[in-house]
Parts: C-alpha cells; sequence; structure tokens
C-alpha cells in the first residue's frame, strides 16, 4: 500500500519554513526512489536549520542571544571610543582656559601690559585658525588618529614649556605651538567619530563630545585658581602634563578601537567589536551606507577646495560663523548689558549668565538624544534658535524681575545648546566619505571667525550706550544661523542631500 506523504514543508506535525522548498513528487504506490528522496531532504532540512540557529550559516538569521551580544559589544565599542575622543576633546578646551585666570598674575611677573597678553591669546587663536582647513586635509590623508594622537602631545608639552621656561617671548612662541596644535582636534575628533560610531547612537556621541569640551572649559580656571594659590602658576601650567599624559595614553594603546579615516581611495579598516550590528540595516534606513548607494551613477562627488567652496559647505560655514556671533556677544556682554537695562544686581546678572552656560550643557545632552531619533536635524536647528530668538528678545528688552531673567536665560541656554548635535549632524550630512577631517576643519574656522570679530562689534555697542541693541543683534544672528541652516540642506539635490543619522 502507498505511503500517505504530509504536504511540503511540514515534518513532524509543524510547519518548517526551511523544508517547504523541497517538494518531492509523490506517485501510488510509493516506490523506494521516492522513499530514498524524502528522507535526504529531511535529512538536509535538519542540516540547514542547526547551521541556521547555531548563526554559522551564510545569510541565516542571527538568534536573540547573538544579536543581544553584538548589540552589547557595539555598545561597548561606541563607549570606548566616545571615551577616548571625549577626553582628547576635554584637554583641548582645558588647554585654552588655562591662561585667562593668571593674566593678572602674568602682567605682574613680566612686566607688561595687557595689550600685550592679549597678543598671546591672540596668537593662539590665529594660528589656530589658519591652520584648521591645513590641518583637516592632513587628517584625511594621513589619518585622524596618528594626528590627534600627535596633537595631543604636542599641546600638553607647550603648556609644559609655558611653565617651565617661563618668560614672555618664549610663551608668545609656545602660544603659536598651542595654537598649531589645536587645529588638530576638531578635525580628527569628528572625523574618529564618524567613522566608529555606530549610525543609531552618532547623536549622543556628537552631544557627548560637546559636553565634555564644555567641562574642560569650566574645570581649567577652577584648578588654575587653587594650583596658582597652592604653588604658583608656573606649576600649575606645568601639572598639565598629567591630565595630558592620562589623555595621551590611553589614545596610544587604545587606539586599534578607533575606526580611522583612512587616506582617499582606501577603504576604512573597522577596528570595532560591534562592527556587525553597524552592518545591519538601520530601521529609519537613512545610515551612511545606505545614502552611499544614492550616490552611485550620479555626477562624481566634489573634492578638496571645490568641496570646501560648494554651496552647502559654505553654507555649514556662515552657520558657524553666525552661531559663534550670537553666543559670543551673550557670553562676553550679558552681564554689563543686564546691569544696564534691568533691575538686577551684579550677582544676580552673573547668575544668570551661569544659567544660561549650565542651560546650555544641559541641552547638548538632550539634544544628542534628540539627534538620534530624528532625520530632520534641519528643523531641530530652526526650533532651537527661533525659541532662543524670542527668548533673548524678550530679556533685554521687557522689564522683568531677577528670577524670571535667571530663568528666561537658563530656557534659552536649554535650547541654544540642544541645537550642537544636529549641527554636527547637519554637517556630516552634506559631507562625502574620506571628507570628514577638511570639512569640519573650515568650517571650525568659522567659529574662530566669529569669536574674532565679536567682541569688536558689541563692544563699540556698548560703548555707545546701546546695551540693549545685544539683545537685538543675537537674535537677528541667530534668524540668519537658521537661513543658513535650510540653505545647507537643501542646497544640493534632494538625492545627495540624505540626512545621515
Amino acid at each position: 500500500m502507498g505511503r500517505q506523504m504530509a504536504p511540503p514543508g511540514w515534518r513532524g506535525g509543524q510547519f518548517n519554513p526551511w523544508c517547504a522548498a523541497f517538494k518531492p513528487t509523490v506517485t501510488a504506490p510509493l516506490t523506494v526512489r521516492v522513499t530514498v528522496t524524502a528522507k535526504a531532504a529531511s535529512t538536509l532540512c535538519m542540516t540547514i536549520r542547526l547551521s541556521t540557529d547555531s548563526g554559522s550559516g551564510a545569510g541565516g538569521a542571527a538568534t536573540p542571544a547573538t544579536t543581544g551580544t553584538a548589540t552589547a559589544a557595539g555598545r561597548r565599542s561606541d563607549g570606548r571610543v566616545i571615551g577616548l575622543v571625549g577626553g582628547a576633546h576635554f584637554l583641548s578646551h582645558y588647554l585654552i582656559y588655562l591662561l585667562p585666570p593668571i593674566l593678572p598674575l602674568l602682567k605682574e611677573d613680566f612686566g607688561v601690559g595687557y595689550a600685550a597678553l592679549g597678543l598671546i591669546m591672540t596668537v593662539f587663536n590665529l594660528a589656530s585658525g589658519l591652520t584648521h582647513v591645513p590641518m583637516g586635509f592632513m587628517v584625511d590623508h594621513f589619518g585622524a588618529r596618528r594626528l590627534l594622537i600627535l596633537g595631543v602631545a604636542v599641546s600638553t608639552l607647550a603648556y609644559v614649556g609655558m611653565g617651565a621656561f617661563a618668560g614672555y617671548t618664549a610663551m608668545l612662541i609656545l602660544a603659536g605651538v598651542a595654537g598649531v596644535a589645536n587645529s588638530v582636534y576638531h578635525p580628527a575628533d569628528y572625523a574618529l567619530l564618524s567613522a566608529s560610531i555606530s549610525n543609531k547612537r552618532i547623536g549622543r556621541a556628537f552631544s557627548l563630545h560637546t559636553f565634555a569640551g564644555f567641562a574642560g572649559g569650566a574645570a581649567a580656571p577652577l584648578v588654575m585658581a587653587y594650583a596658582s594659590i597652592q604653588w604658583g602658576w608656573r606649576t600649575g601650567l606645568m601639572l598639565t602634563g598629567v591630565l595630558g599624559l592620562a589623555v595621551w595614553l590611553p589614545l596610544l594603546f587604545a587606539r586599534r578601537f578607533l575606526s580611522d579615516s583612512a587616506p582617499e581611495g582606501k577603504a576604512a579598516t573597522p577596528a570595532k567589536a560591534g562592527v556587525a550590528e553597524q552592518a545591519q540595516p538601520q530601521a529609519q534606513g537613512t545610515g551612511r551606507n545606505t545614502e552611499q548607494g544614492t550616490r552611485t551613477g550620479g555626477a562624481p562627488e566634489k573634492s578638496g577646495v571645490a568641496l570646501l567652496l560648494s554651496m552647502p559647505i559654505l553654507m555649514c560655514f556662515l552657520f558657524f560663523v553666525m552661531l559663534s556671533m550670537s553666543q559670543g556677544g551673550l557670553s562676553t556682554f550679558a552681564v554689563a548689558a543686564f546691569i544696564a537695562i534691568q533691575e538686577i544686581s551684579l550677582e544676580g546678572a552673573q547668575m544668570a549668565l551661569t544659567a544660561f552656560l549650565v542651560g546650555s550643557a544641559v541641552g547638548v545632552l538632550i539634544g544628542g538624544q534628540i539627534a538620534d531619533h530624528t532625520r530632520h536635524h534641519e528643523w531641530v536647528a530652526v526650533t532651537g534658535f527661533l525659541i532662543t530668538a524670542v527668548v533673548i528678545f524678550v530679556v533685554g528688552n521687557v522689564l522683568l524681575s531677577a528670577g524670571w531673567i535667571i530663568a528666561a536665560m537658563a530656557l534659552a541656554g536649554l535650547n541654544f545648546g540642544a541645537i550642537m548635535p544636529s549641527r554636527d549632524m547637519l554637517v556630516r550630512a552634506v559631507t562625502p566619505e574620506g571628507s570628514m577631517g577638511k570639512v569640519f576643519g573650515f568650517v571650525s574656522t568659522g567659529l574662530n571667525l566669529g569669536g574674532a570679530v565679536t567682541p569688536v562689534f558689541f563692544g563699540w555697542l556698548m560703548d555707545q550706550g546701546e546695551p540693549r541693541l545685544l539683545f537685538w543683534f543675537a537674535p537677528i544672528f541667530m534668524l540668519l544661523a537658521t537661513v543658513t541652516v535650510l540653505a545647507a540642506r537643501y542646497a544640493q539635490p534632494r538625492a545627495e542631500a540624505a540626512m545621515r543619522t
């Protein structure tokens, strides 16, 4: 009597999709040849299923256990990268703010005026601003890891030298060396983060990177004030070597965890334990690899100077300029302006500025979460700027109590800080692969330019007896920044402007 066969794909009373592909033709009565074929199909089905369950089959689906392991490994790897690069950014801002707290002591020891001491800061900023773009090209050509390691060493030694070889001329020369070394940080940091961090956490990585810089700038005056009182300013500067070594050694010995920006024409080598996680398709479909696929078959991407002079990158540069001018005016003259136009004490005005700065730091962390959960970074920036502009205009043109001014400045800082991660994501979105160093080096020069223009312009307004205009022009610069954001986002064809998250 013929053998009764189950429908294709059914075995043991359960449907197995792996076996559905095997459909042996069965005729009654069943022959020996067909029986052997069915057993072979069953054996092959079991082999394939076992291979798939173990995660070793090519193209097989990973089990929840293996997926969870890969995700945890990717998270740990991202954490290491953020710690290494964030530590370097902490150091860079720490070094920038070392000298201002001790200028009165330098004036007394060197026997020079504040104008001569200001020249030290000018040399530093000039050297840093002029070398940002060349350093960005070097990062893309030679690799970000080695240049960041070198930059940390040189900048640390420059400040140690300022304390060891104390003298005005030596400090002037070393300020130039420190400025050149400082130009490494932004191009190298952003290139390493962009190449090393998984797409689903890149927004938070940018936010923590920015927050680390804020923390370094806040720590420097406190440390230098204490060190100067206890041991003198020279010792305080030389103690920078301890912090520099604490940042440099982990970078040196854990550099394998940093995916470098490879020279043009070479593929970057993934150095992440969780690289499998990056290969998975993103739920939003907006990862860097996906975007690169949309560019194939189109016109060749611009590179070099032509890339920097393209409309999207120029708009990002102007965005950084407007950002620096709006923030710089408030940070420098808000206290004096509040005292002049509001019924507030010096302490209250200082607290209002502190609320803005603290709010900005908290906003940066919140902005990182937002950046990882949206593709529309331009609208995050626009919304943040508009809210901040309205609040700043109100506190400068409506008579308020000290409590309301402090609360309003905290709100303004919160929204202003939330812009920062989306700012970095916007630049990343318009930057071709392999050009992250030069682009971030170029747009970061906008911060230097805005920082150079702002004190003179807003100081002139204050000298003219018009402190209220500070709260007009700062919002105007913010509104201009929104124009540059939208222009940068939509200045290229939509297929090439797909946002990277």
